[in-house]
């Protein structure tokens, strides 16, 4: 009985073990995991600007200090300090009493030269009368003809006084010079003005249009000439209005604000090595102020074929700039690059890449180089990363 009972614990203990013996073998079989998923597509072609990106600011296309430039107590302000005004509008006005006495005293000192005059050619023609008579001496014809030129002489003087004295009576009202925005005031009313010279009274700032300036390398200017050479064509003043200038300020998306050339220096700064450069703006909704910091893109010729990727698939090492391209059996190669100028979320390449390359657009966190990838081909567009070319296409899956 003993024996029986051994026997049948032997045959399920063996059973058991060769459980056991199925059971590891099946779980130490390795299963790889399946290639990560990226998208790839093949680099868009189409022609492509060249600018030179710069940087600027902006200027007043008119700034002009309002002076007072003659003597008196200031006795008005007409205008709100930081008001647009039109040119012409009364801004401050000195007393007057004192130039009108003045204008009335010239006055009175012509009348008595016309008066002196009108008495000074009746004389002078009875002693012309009388010396065609023969009855009147050279002498009295000469005194004669020199008190009328006297005389004409004092109302030529007269007339000038008076003038004077009517323009010094026209600055005690002080006019804005242009349309533009009026600083605040620098002199209260009741204050002494034009004492010892012109006193600043404020400034009028004109904004529209607007200016701004930039400045042109060396380098740049050679490389347009040679181009201007090559062309066959000399830029003139003339062209300046066909050729556009776009700024952008700190704050804003790509160079929203349209411009032209104005002004180009006609000599380059030897201390800078640099020429000055103008561009103009309407700004006919005063969006832009003097004196901002701005970004400037000025074209300077167009790139037939360009290839052109997502900004975001381009890496940096430490030889420059790279992208992941989808190489033989779907294995991630490392292309090195030289990249050129960004064209909205794309960057133009200039070398290392050919148009039917491959390349890792999104997912390139999980492209590693050497390492195999189940790629999912799109088609890059100007607006978007790129948009799938199957319909039943998945999304991409978040970075």
């Amino acid at each position: 009985m003993r024996r029986k009972f051994r026997s049948g614990v032997q045959v399920f203990f063996t059973l058991c073990c060769m459980a056991a013996v199925a059971a590891c073998d099946g779980s130490n079989t390795y299963v790889p995991p399946p290639p990560p998923k990226v998208q790839v597509a093949l680099p868009l072609q189409r022609t492509v600007t060249q600018y030179f990106e710069l940087t600027g600011n902006t200027a007043a296309y008119n700034s002009v200090d309002i002076e007072a430039r003659v003597q008196g107590f200031l006795e008005s302000i007409n205008y709100q300090d930081g008001a647009m005004v039109t040119k012409g509008t009364e801004l401050f006005g000195i007393q007057r009493n004192t130039y009108e006495a003045q204008v009335e005293q010239s006055k009175a000192s012509l009348a008595s030269a016309q008066a002196s005059q009108v008495g000074a050619k009746q004389e002078f023609d009875r002693q012309t009368n009388l010396v065609k008579q023969g009855v009147s001496t050279q002498s009295l014809y000469d005194t004669a003809q020199a008190n009328l030129d006297e005389a004409n002489a004092a109302i030529l003087n007269a007339q000038a006084s008076l003038d004077l004295a009517n323009i010094n009576l026209g600055y005690t009202t002080v006019t804005a010079p242009f349309d533009g925005i009026v600083t605040d005031h620098l002199a209260d009313i009741g204050a002494l003005v034009g004492v010892s010279g012109p006193t600043k009274l404020a400034t009028i700032v004109q904004t529209a249009p607007l200016y701004a300036y930039f400045n042109v390398s060396e380098s740049q200017v050679l490389m347009i000439k040679e181009s201007l050479e090559k062309s066959g064509h000399k830029l003139t003043r003339s062209d300046f209005p066909n050729i556009p200038v776009e700024i952008g300020l700190q704050t804003e998306e790509g160079y929203p604000h349209k411009g032209h050339l104005d002004y180009v220096s006609p000599q380059v700064d030897a201390s800078s090595g640099t020429l000055m450069v103008r561009g103009l703006f309407d700004n006919a909704k005063h969006e832009l102020l003097p004196g901002l910091f701005v970004r400037i893109r000025v074209p300077i010729g167009h790139t037939d074929n360009a290839l052109l990727v997502p900004d975001d698939a381009i890496g940096v090492n430490q030889q420059g700039s790279y992208v992941l391209v989808l190489g033989k059996d779907d294995v991630i190669e490392q292309r090195q690059v030289k990249t050129a100028q960004r064209d909205g979320p794309l960057r133009v390449i200039e070398s290392g890449l050919e148009p039917t390359d491959w390349v890792v657009a999104l997912g390139i966190q999980r492209a590693i180089p050497g390492n195999k990838v189940a790629p999912e081909r799109i088609e890059l567009q100007d607006g978007s990363a790129g948009s799938a070319s199957t319909d039943d296409a998945e999304k991409p899956e978040a970075e």
